[in-house]
């Protein structure tokens, strides 16, 4: 026959395990309505993460990190938000100014974008971009200007990285907000850009955040899979292919 737990020993498994997630447990009730606590925390976490989607990266931290800007061709956020594939594709005038300000035929092109949260950009890139910079420079990799993209989803990458010729690309890209977190960034590569490559010829490092993968740790880790395309030609699915015949 099973021993009864205590109630007390009931409540510190609860707080043991609400503590490891972010997920909303052991929050409780008042009759059948949420604790006002547990409502205004739900309100102001729903507002940040509207907040996220719905501002702009400041203008001063793109200069601060020497970042080309352009906007893809989605005219603003209510367009961008309505229009995903207005995110993906360039204008030609803005290709020409890439072509005008930035370095051609690069080994790796770095994209950053908003995406659909400014406040990820904000929180991890001035931490994350040095890195992933000096990294990429003590691998002897030649890395063209990294460039800004307003309104971008994360194949305006592959636009980029065609026009400029480049021979991989990462973008760094704000992901849809939670009520967990509104900070969370992804870097999603290929190798050999080209405009429509396909999702299985990408790769990616996700949920990059303070309370995640930490951006400087994540920095280190993007470079080393940059490295890792070049060396091997490939991204996405080539890229696993590639290493399971190696380990055979």
């Amino acid at each position: 026959m099973s021993e009864q737990r205590a109630p007390d020993d009931e409540d510190d498994a609860l707080e043991r395990i609400a503590s490891r997630s972010p997920a909303r447990l052991g929050v409780g009730r008042a009759g059948p309505r949420p604790r006002t606590e547990t409502l205004l925390e739900f309100r102001e976490d729903h507002a940040t993460a509207r907040d996220a989607v719905l501002t702009r990266v400041d203008d001063a931290l793109l200069e601060e990190l020497g970042l080309v800007r352009v906007r893809s061709l989605a005219s603003d956020k209510e367009e961008f938000l309505a229009r995903p594939d207005r995110g993906r594709e360039i204008s030609p005038e803005t290709a020409e100014t890439l072509r005008e300000c930035c370095e051609h035929d690069p080994q790796v092109q770095i994209v950053v974008s908003d995406g659909l949260s400014s406040t990820a950009v904000e929180a991890n890139l001035p931490d994350l971009l040095p890195v992933l910079l000096e990294e990429l420079g003590d691998g002897e990799l030649d890395v063209g200007t990294p460039v800004f993209v307003e309104y971008g989803r994360v194949d305006v990458m592959d636009a980029i990285g065609e026009e400029l010729g480049a021979e991989s690309c990462v973008i760094l890209i704000g992901e849809r907000p939670g009520l967990a977190t509104a900070e969370s960034l992804s870097a999603y590569f290929v190798y050999g850009p080209e405009r429509g490559t396909p999702t299985s010829r990408k790769s990616v490092v996700s949920n990059v955040h303070p309370g995640g993968l930490p951006p400087v740790e994540a920095g280190a880790q993007i470079a080393d899979l940059l490295a890792e395309m070049c060396e091997k030609r490939a991204s996405g699915l080539e890229l696993r292919e590639d290493d399971r015949e190696f380990a055979t």
